[in-house]
């Protein structure tokens, strides 16, 4: 407020009289300039925008995130003969599923050949240099060849820290180009590598989730110690395969039995199944077996009744009954779940 000095007079109570008037006035235009000055902040409740991420390394698919709630509890099953092949087309009826002694009653299931996001963990340490990524390397397109068109894939590589290379790919031969090279570091940081798969696949756009290990199975340089993957392994509903490049010296050495031992338990909790193949025709079939065995799976899910929020684990099982005329059939899914009622 602008005050001409003409009424302004020399007599101390009349100055007085207009400076506290002007202060008041101040303040008022004050308080209305801040009521009137647009607000640039959304109201409460109001929709915010938020800004698209930059695109990341690979093909990136855009898809919806799955979040799945602990009192729904999902399993993926193998069932295979006394040959080891693969048995499909069986319906809901041949399966009966226990949790912890107690049958339930089967809410969704699914044999379709349904895509897979699968996490690639390829270690590229010094341990696994030379001709050892090579073999792993050919017999990955084994894999990608049999593998369902819409598959997506996560490559993460470790040595001594675990890297992402592509992710959310469909291109499978993205995946075998950034194999193109080999880092002699001593160092192996395998279980966070497998824990940054796990994390990867989990937000991946498809249901069904596994991730394919293919190391010798030793670490050294990890932040996340062997328990706490394997606790993260039997929480999720991710399924791991490992494949053990082992050289002739390995198989027999303690660092081999090691390692070996390693890769079993880490498959196992998951409902995967380990592999250590002597040569390189035999690594090229298991990964076409694997392939295959993903293509080949039932989805099964089922809410627990009663539901216990104790936190506690809850051991699984499920039974096939084989059909008339069919030899016994043998299951593999994971052995159980953490009761924690919550989204994850």
């Amino acid at each position: 407020m602008y005050l001409p000095t003409r009424y302004i007079t020399r007599s101390s109570l009349a100055s007085s009289t207009v400076l506290v008037m002007l202060v008041f006035a101040l303040a008022a235009h004050s308080q209305d300039t801040s009521q009137q000055k647009p607000s640039s902040e959304k109201p409460q409740g109001a929709a915010v925008q938020t800004p698209t991420p930059p695109e990341k390394l690979g093909t990136v698919l855009d898809g919806p995130s799955v979040v799945t709630n602990t009192d729904l509890i999902k399993l993926t099953v193998t069932v295979t003969d006394t040959y080891g092949r693969y048995v499909s087309g069986l319906s809901k009826s041949a399966f009966a599923v226990f949790d912890d002694k107690l049958q339930q009653e089967i809410t969704f299931f699914s044999d379709d050949d349904s895509p897979v996001s699968v996490g690639v963990i390829f270690d590229v340490s010094g341990s696994m240099s030379g001709d050892k990524v090579k073999r792993a390397r050919d017999a990955l397109s084994k894999f990608i060849q049999t593998s369902h068109d819409s598959d997506e894939y996560f490559l993460i590589a470790f040595n001594s820290r675990a890297q992402l290379l592509l992710d959310k790919t469909r291109d499978g031969d993205s995946v075998l180009n950034k194999l193109t090279f080999v880092d002699t570091k001593s160092q192996t940081a395998l279980y966070d590598a497998c824990y940054l798969g796990v994390e990867k696949v989990q937000r991946g756009s498809h249901p069904k989730r596994a991730l394919l290990l293919i190391s010798d199975g030793q670490d050294n340089d990890s932040r996340y110690t062997f328990n706490e993957l394997r606790k993260l392994l039997k929480e999720s509903d991710v399924v791991l395969y490992a494949i053990g490049i082992l050289s002739g010296n390995d198989a027999g050495s303690s660092l081999g039995m090691e390692g070996q031992g390693v890769l079993d338990e880490l498959s196992g909790v998951s409902g995967g199944k380990a592999f250590f193949p002597r040569s390189a025709a035999e690594m090229d079939d298991i990964f076409e077996q694997i392939a295959l065995e993903l293509r080949h799976q039932y989805s099964i899910s089922y809410k627990p009744d009663p539901f216990v929020n104790d936190g506690k684990w809850h051991r699984v099982k499920v039974k096939v009954t084989s059909p008339r005329g069919l030899p016994k059939l043998f299951v593999r899914s994971k052995e159980g779940y953490y009761a924690t009622a919550g989204a994850r």
